[in-house]
Parts: C-alpha cells; sequence; structure tokens
C-alpha cells in the first residue's frame, strides 16, 4: 500500500488484488490497530474515464468525491501506474480531470450545484437557520459530488463550538445521505479560512471537496467575488477557482509519506 497526505489529510492506495470490504477499510484506517488514515483509494476499471476509483471513509462508507483524495490518487496514478500528467478519473459518481504540475496537483472537480434533489438536501438550503441543540445556524448546502453544509461566522473559528455543530450536522435529518460540514469565515477578497467536519471521518485538517464547497457558498452569497481564492485550513491552503459556469477548479500540494507493508492478519481483516 502507498500512504500520501494532502495538507495533513491522508490516504491509503490499496494495491491488493482482492476487492476491499467496509470492514478491512475500517480496521485498515485506525490508527490505533491498522495503519491509520483519513481514508482508502482503491483503484478500479472505468468504461467511463481512463481510470476509476472507488474513495473508502475511515467509518467503512464510501464516498462520492473527496478533492485530497483524487490529488493523491493522481500522483499514485502517475508514479507507479504510468499514467501521465493529464487523465481523468471516474469516482464511481462523477468524472474528473487531473493535471500535474511542479506545484502540485489540480483537479476540476466539476459543477457545483444547489439544487436540492442532487446535494442531497431535504429543501433548498440558502443561508437556511437550522437549530442545533442551544446553537442556530445558517446553513448553505452545496453540492460538488459530494454534500456540504456550510456555515459562516464573523468570529475567530476557535472560539466557537464548530466541532459540536460539525457532529450534529453531519447527521441532521435535513441531510438524508449525511453530509461533509465547514465552518467558515471570509478574511477579504480571496481569502477564507474554514474548519472541517467531514462525515465518516470527522475533523480533519483539510478537504479538497470541503474548500470547493466554501468558495461557492461565498461566492452564492455575496461574500466574494469569482476567481482564485485561497483557502486556509489548519493543515494549509489550497486554492479554488469558481467559473461563471460554477465549476470548480483544485489546486493544492501532495506528499508521499512511504509505502506500508502489511501483516498477514492486517490483510485478512474483517474476514
Amino acid at each position: 500500500m502507498w500512504h500520501a497526505h494532502g495538507l495533513g489529510n491522508d490516504y491509503l492506495v490499496w494495491e491488493g488484488e482482492a476487492p476491499l470490504t467496509s470492514a478491512q477499510v475500517m480496521v485498515l484506517c485506525d490508527r490505533q490497530r491498522g495503519v491509520g488514515a483519513d481514508g482508502v483509494l482503491e483503484p478500479r476499471e472505468s468504461s467511463e474515464a481512463d481510470y476509476g476509483v472507488r474513495i473508502w471513509n475511515p467509518d467503512g462508507s464510501v464516498a462520492e468525491k473527496s478533492g485530497n483524495g483524487l490529488r493523491i490518487f493522481a500522483v499514485w496514478l502517475s508514479r507507479y501506474r504510468g499514467a501521465g500528467v493529464s487523465f481523468t478519473v471516474h469516482t464511481g459518481t462523477d468524472q474528473v480531470t487531473c493535471w500535474l504540475h511542479e506545484e502540485g496537483v489540480r483537479v476540476e472537480m466539476g459543477r457545483a450545484t444547489s439544487e436540492p434533489s442532487k446535494i442531497p438536501v431535504v429543501e433548498a438550503t440558502h443561508e437556511r437557520a437550522l437549530v442545533l441543540g442551544d446553537h442556530t445556524v445558517k446553513v448553505t448546502a452545496v453540492g460538488v459530488g459530494n454534500p456540504h453544509a456550510v456555515v459562516f461566522v464573523e468570529e475567530d473559528l476557535d472560539q466557537i463550538p464548530w466541532r459540536v455543530w460539525g457532529r450534529a450536522l453531519e447527521r441532521h435529518p435535513d441531510f438524508p445521505n449525511r453530509t461533509n460540514v465547514q465552518v467558515a469565515r471570509v478574511l477579504d477578497g480571496n481569502r477564507v479560512e474554514m474548519r472541517i467536519w467531514e462525515r465518516g471521518a470527522g475533523e480533519t485538517s483539510a478537504s479538497g471537496s470541503s474548500a470547493c464547497a466554501v468558495v461557492a457558498a461565498a461566492v452564492w452569497t455575496g461574500r466574494i467575488d469569482r476567481g482564485r481564492v485561497r483557502v486556509q485550513m489548519p493543515g494549509g491552503s489550497l486554492v479554488v477557482t469558481l467559473t461563471p459556469e460554477d465549476r470548480l477548479i483544485l489546486d493544492g500540494p501532495v506528499e508521499e509519506i512511504g509505502r506500508v507493508t502489511l501483516s498477514g492478519s492486517l490483510h485478512r481483516a474483517g474476514d
């Protein structure tokens, strides 16, 4: 297995021949009993793109898309599968295009949507007030191939209970497939900072699809203009561009951690 991270958000790339199971993924991602990761990328054959991938969350569920995961997978494809520097990848629900360059990887992430059925969310959610216990937050729902709930605040992010909000919103009944959650603050016209509660993983240091969702929500709510926006997270920064057609382009780094040789027990985990 190959291990890499994007701004501290780490993934394993499965290189075994047998398909993975949810139970195996949960063991592999366990940081005490397994290898430890925020998810697993399982290569798959694709008739719709040059390559295919299944993106596993650490709780054994399958994610529709991951910006950091796709950049990591792109580097693995280029270094170890001879994919070159430009190619398409199908995630099982969507197709993206990846380009490798000197500073990292660019991924054309597809089109952002606020259409409830495509996110999914039970109704149009554009700065809609939702009650979370003792708190009321204004949520903007964004679909970028996977679901996101974005909350904008003006306070210092680490002075508010964003983890509590994230945990509650992830499983809020308005989001039938659960949701990723971002609590964000606009710093100026081309900089946004955020904290991330990732569906199936909890708190993470960075997230590419979350960065895309925050930029789309910030533009739609009139907080920033379209163009290149730097999104600052605990693990570092990604650059997101929202085009006039609401297409999202993500740029960011990937760092290799190394190779992992599994013991027999981990190879058979969950059998």
